[in-house]
């Protein structure tokens, strides 16, 4: 017991003293800051894996024993019969069904009439045969108008064209009638004198062309038209054109060269109304002979050709040559994608005017003028087009043009020494008066398509004109616009409309005197308000074949006057119906 105690003791002493030293130690130690230079990265270090499937190594193990499964079979006797399955078919609209054929005739107030005809027939597989007549009459009177007014247009048109591999050649006929008359009489003519007047004017057209294109070959193209235009008072022109065109690869870029030769020549039985005998009748003839090389260079963004038009004019009733050089350069870059389109260019050319071109424009012409053709020395503009949307595209434009012997129309004089067969020469025809003019113009477009069935667009134009003779330029207006629309409603209707403005226009009508120039006979200025029209129809099918349609012109029932002294018919309404068939 004694040596048990003995040991505690010691023990207990030995840790006492352990202790103490160990507290001894911790009063020696302060406060320390330890950094750690090296951050912490542990690793996993490779670990035991228990196998999925251990070795077994019993010997009770017991050994599986073999199953074996049989299946007792019975017939069933069974009526099921599955059905053959079906895709389902999506259901298109029925194709539209095509006629070759149509005839559309009308007619309404005040006394008007028209009539259309079409046909094309498909000889064989790349070859057909078309033809058209289109006639446009009325009969009515004009308020205030004293001479008889009516008008009639017809013109009847065929062509026969063919379609090969590499090419393509046809060849077309027309002839047209139209029938004026010189019904624009100023006020307070003579009712003695308006009484002997035959104010009557027949123009007749005939005219015929061929044409080639060819694909794949330097030569690419020709065209030949010759045309004869005569009047009911014996004034007579012909005109004859023919161009042709080659091609050339040049590396990257493509080498054109033109060639047109233009021949214009006529007679007017009767001289100028501003000659107060007439004694001698007048004749023209022209002869144009031009050639226009051009560089094309097409980029991923620009379109540009380089070119220049050489002509050589000769005047042979004159006996009087002139050679002409113009710019024929265009060009397009692409900015923005289809949002913008820069485009721009400055040509120029020897315009061809043609007693027929007058008539077109104006049909209250005199059959004594004088054509000669217009030099038109240079045409420079500049615009951006685009689409801003979708369905709205734009188009602006600004121009500058300089011309020599550009066409305007006037009054003739009232010349009461004349005595001609027509009564044309009381003021109540025009005349071409040849200016040097130059001209500065804006314009503007507006192109919406709402959706497939509508569509909407606007435009308006601006110019400004400089003469050289500081006389306003005749009949031609500072301001124009015009609107068109077209709706498809639904299946059976459609409609459609188009306004059109036209700004104030300056003229003079004077009197001729015996032995003064025409420069000097007494005139009175007159100023042609605005004018605006407006025109729409509206149309109903009855069936894929027959339709009918009702048309108003001049809904405003406005007279205004195209020409001095020239009101036109107020409001007119016409109906009518088409047929679609098989000829």
């Amino acid at each position: 017991m004694k040596k048990y105690i003995k040991i505690t003791l010691f023990v207990y002493l030995g840790f006492f003293q352990l202790a103490q030293g160990q507290d001894e130690d911790d009063e020696g130690i302060g406060t320390e800051t330890v950094t750690v230079t090296k951050a912490y990265t542990p690793t996993i270090s490779d670990a035991f894996k228990i196998k999925s499937m251990p070795n077994m190594n019993d010997s009770i193990v017991l050994q599986k024993k073999k199953i074996e499964y049989n299946i007792f079979s019975v017939p069933v006797a069974s009526t099921f019969t599955p059905a053959k399955g079906k895709a389902s078919a999506v259901k298109k609209a029925p194709p539209p069904i095509l006629y070759n054929s149509y005839a559309s005739a009308g007619g309404g107030n005040p006394a008007n009439i028209m009539a259309k005809f079409y046909t094309a027939r498909t000889i064989d597989r790349e070859s057909n045969f078309t033809l058209g007549l289109d006639h446009n009459s009325s009969r009515g009177d004009i308020a205030g108008v004293i001479l008889d007014n009516i008008y009639s247009k017809s013109k009847l048109d065929a062509s026969y064209a063919k379609r090969d591999r590499d090419l393509n050649w046809g060849a077309d006929l027309g002839v047209k009638h139209q029938l004026y008359n010189w019904y624009g009489l100023p006020e307070g003519t003579d009712p003695v004198t308006v009484a002997g007047i035959d104010e009557r004017q027949n123009y007749f057209m005939g005219e015929a062309g061929a044409h080639i294109n060819v694909e794949d070959a330097y030569f690419s193209n020709a065209e030949l038209k010759y045309r004869r235009f005569w009047d009911g008072v014996k004034s007579g022109e012909n005109r004859a054109i023919f161009g042709t065109g080659f091609e050339f690869p040049v590396n990257e870029e493509t080498f054109g060269i033109k060639f047109k030769v233009d021949y214009v020549n006529g007679n007017f039985k009767n001289a100028s109304i501003n000659d107060t005998e007439n004694l001698e009748g007048i004749k023209y003839s022209h002869l144009q002979v031009g050639i226009n090389p051009s560089l094309t260079l097409l980029r991923d963004d620009l379109s540009l050709n380089l070119g220049v038009n050489l002509v050589y004019g000769l005047d042979t009733e004159l006996s009087d040559s002139n050679f002409y050089i113009y710019p024929a350069v265009t060009a397009s870059y692409r900015l923005l994608e289809e949002f913008a389109i820069a485009y721009g260019g400055i040509e120029g050319e020897l315009r061809q005017n043609s007693y027929y071109g007058f008539i077109e424009e104006n049909p209250f012409v005199s059959p004594t003028l004088s054509v000669v053709p217009t030099d038109r020395q240079y045409d420079a503009y500049v615009g951006l087009r685009g689409q801003l949307l979708p369905n709205l595209s734009y188009n602006i434009k600004g121009s500058y043009t300089a011309e020599n012997r550009r066409p305007v129309f006037k009054l003739n004089p009232n010349n009461s020494f004349r005595n001609d067969e027509n009564g044309y020469y009381f003021g109540n025809s025009f005349e071409v008066f040849y200016d040097d003019i130059k001209t500065l113009g804006v314009f503007g477009e507006l192109n919406i398509d709402v959706n497939r069935n509508f569509t909407l667009g606007i435009n308006a134009e601006y110019f400004n004109y400089h003469t050289e003779t500081d006389n306003p330029a005749w009949n031609l207006p500072e301001l124009t616009g015009s609107l068109f629309m077209d709706y498809q409603i639904g299946e059976k209707w459609f409609m459609g409309a188009n306004l059109f403005y036209v700004g104030e226009r300056e003229d003079f009508s004077s009197e001729a005197v015996q032995n003064v120039q025409p420069s000097e006979f007494p005139a009175t200025l007159i100023q042609l308000d605005a004018y605006f029209d407006a025109n729409a129809h509206i149309g109903h099918r009855l069936s894929d074949q027959l339709s009918i349609f009702v048309k108003a012109a001049n809904i405003a029932n406005n007279n205004y006057a195209r020409w001095a002294n020239y009101p036109v018919q107020g409001i007119q309404i016409l109906g009518g119906a088409t047929y679609k068939f098989d000829f």
